[in-house]
């Protein structure tokens, strides 16, 4: 049987790992911090394997550094002792909805995703603070006791999240801030396909540093470009300097420039018709004329006649034909060149829409004001709540063309800075026009509401409590609207410590505990569905699969997606119970060391698996 580790994965050892596999030779041993001998890499013969000229010492090279780069970098890839908890009393179709809101800090949110969404999500949007001097950001440390940590932040939110104030008073005004994302960036880049893609919305004060730390963690290669998107209507006149600041950027990356492209504008089917009944099909007229002068390109210069009356159209001698005599003549020929009925006109050529590779063509850099502005995204919010809870909320119709440009039907969409939830606004209402099946994640630090403020004042004490009330009236209505039978439900997870004992991680220390603690190494207040989501969490499995409990010989038994997983962690079950399980052949099983009497009723259990289900995992906590 395998003992689960319930952590999140240590990536620090999955990134070594990949290594080893291209250079076993800079791999060596080391000891850790409590004098055990582990892999480690000797990151000296590293350079020199990846250098074709000898190494020396440091030499500049092109980067962008700052105070806490390297401390971003371990953050990121250390594992943490904590899990997601269910709260079924805040969920909607808890049973069948696919959706999540998630509560907690996200950076420790994405790392116990990384098993369950690791190349499973297709497009990853967030508004991340736009570090303006008046917000707040996420202060990573996950070593400090609780006085140190108070001590160390001066502020922390209602689940002892670390927020920090970051004015422009700060000397490391941009060092925390990108301290703060990079990490979050890093991590979110694993969870994303092969064919997937990030936007990020962000304002001036940050964009080319958000460009930077992208491009180092996607690749500079993988950059798609610059969305700008008119974010005010109105001419802004506060501005001290005159300026008003009209625009906000949505940047774009991929995972891989070769497997990704944006959807484009669609190609409106109106502009063609077939009045001739050209057994082509519907067709419309395009230009033949070119771009290169008479001396430029000589040969596009000639002149075309109409096969019927012999009439003679010349070129511009500034333009020229699109194409050689040869081709023109063919196009003339198949009658694919339309002819104009006055002798000033000029002839075109006609595009079928048939033809088409795509219904889509490219789209501009430049947002219309089709996607909305910030007033927009205030007066949805305050449609469904009458009142001013957020500040600056994206507009639906804004996500909702970034989700059609970067996502297909039945996609899994995440935001791990949600805020306002525009997000899942968004994929709802996208979903009821085209009837798709698209997925959202979002997450949410549970932030306090200012006590002198509307929200606060209609009883709502944070932010994720405004977020799922959102949800929940977003979905009322475009029910009511559209009457569409998409999925308007979501389950609420929330980040908490692990459900193991400190015990079960130092097994070591056992002979210091106190005796009663010794008696189980699961904590008291913790339910069988919060063991089996932190199961689920380390064997990879999605945290919207299905869910059902049973009541097998008085002894609560999980399934998951079937049997894709089954658990029971009750203590002493009995070989009937277990009989029972293994007849369902489940892929993998999970048992509390507790369940078994002893070694003798353990080592029958496996026995038992062998003879009814030979190739059913065993996992025990």
């Amino acid at each position: 049987m395998n003992k689960l580790t319930m952590k999140s994965v240590d990536l620090t050892q999955v990134n070594i790992d990949k290594i080893a596999e291209l250079f076993p030779n800079v791999i060596t041993e080391a000891r850790d911090e409590q004098g055990k001998i582990k892999r480690a890499v000797d990151f000296d013969l590293l350079k020199q394997e990846l250098s074709n000229v000898l190494i020396e010492g440091d030499k500049e090279r092109y980067q962008l550094t700052w105070p806490g780069k390297k401390e971003a970098i371990l953050t990121a890839n250390s594992s943490i002792d904590k899990t997601l908890r269910p709260i079924k009393g805040d969920s909607i179709d808890w049973d069948s909805t696919q959706n999540m809101y998630i509560e907690g800090d996200n950076l420790e949110v994405l790392k116990l995703l990384q098993e369950s969404y690791l190349n499973k999500v297709k497009l990853i949007y967030i508004d991340p603070p736009y570090n303006t001097g008046n917000d707040f950001i996420y202060k990573d440390n996950f070593n400090l006791s609780e006085d140190e940590y108070l001590e160390e932040s001066g502020q922390v939110d209602v689940e002892g999240n670390r927020l920090i104030s970051n004015p422009v008073t700060n000397g490391r005004f941009h060092s925390d801030w990108l301290t703060m994302m990079y990490s979050r960036l890093k991590v979110s880049r694993n969870l994303l396909k092969d064919d997937g893609v990030m936007f990020i919305s962000i304002d001036d004060n940050e964009v080319d540093n958000m460009k930077r730390i992208c491009s180092e963690i996607f690749g500079g290669q993988n950059f798609i470009g610059v969305f700008i998107w008119k974010s005010r209507q109105i001419v802004d006149s506060r501005n001290k300097t005159g300026l008003s600041n009209d625009h906000e950027y949505i940047l774009v990356f991929c995972k891989n420039i070769d497997k990704f492209r944006l959807t484009g504008k669609g190609i409106s089917e109106s502009k063609y018709s077939n009045p001739d009944n050209d057994p082509r099909g519907p067709w419309m007229s395009n230009s033949i004329l070119g771009l290169a002068n008479s001396s430029q390109r000589p040969n596009l210069h000639y002149p075309i006649f109409e096969p019927k009356s012999g009439r003679r159209f010349d070129p511009p001698e500034d333009s020229g034909w699109r194409y050689s005599k040869e081709t023109m003549q063919q196009k003339i020929d198949e009658g694919r060149i339309i002819f104009p009925s006055k002798d000033d006109g000029r002839p075109r050529e006609k595009k079928y829409i048939s033809e088409l590779e795509s219904m889509f063509t490219g789209i501009s850099s430049v947002l219309t004001e089709e996607v909305g502005f910030t007033l927009n995204g205030s007066r949805e919010v305050r449609a469904l709540f009458e009142g001013k809870y957020f500040d600056f909320p994206k507009p639906v119709s804004l996500v909702k063309s970034v989700l059609v440009q970067g996502s297909d039907q039945d996609s899994i969409i995440l935001d791990f800075f949600s805020g306002s939830a525009t997000t899942a606004h968004a994929v709802m209402q996208l979903n009821a026009e085209d009837r798709g099946n698209r997925k959202f994640i979002l997450v949410q630090l549970p932030e306090k509401i200012d006590e002198s403020s509307d929200a606060h004042k209609a009883g709502y004490k944070n932010i994720c409590e405004i977020g799922k009330e959102r949800i929940r009236r977003a979905a009322k209505k475009i029910k009511e609207e559209t009457g569409a039978d998409i999925d308007y439900g979501f389950r609420v997870y929330r980040v908490d410590s692990s459900n193991m004992k400190d015990v079960y991680y130092t097994p070591d220390k056992l002979g210091q505990m106190n005796l009663d603690d010794m008696a189980s190494n699961i904590k008291e207040d913790r339910t069988g569905e919060d063991l089996l989501i932190q199961v689920m969490l380390e064997c990879g499995l999605e945290l919207s699969l299905p869910m059902e409990s049973k009541e097998i010989e008085g002894k609560t038994v999980h399934y998951v997606a079937g049997n894709s997983l089954i658990a029971c962690f009750d203590d002493e079950v009995s070989e009937s119970v277990i009989k029972k399980i293994a007849e369902d052949q489940p892929l993998r099983v999970v048992f509390r060391d507790s369940s078994f009497r002893d070694d003798s009723a353990r080592i029958n259990v496996e026995e038992l698996f062998k003879l009814l289900s030979p190739s059913t995992e065993i996992q025990v906590l």
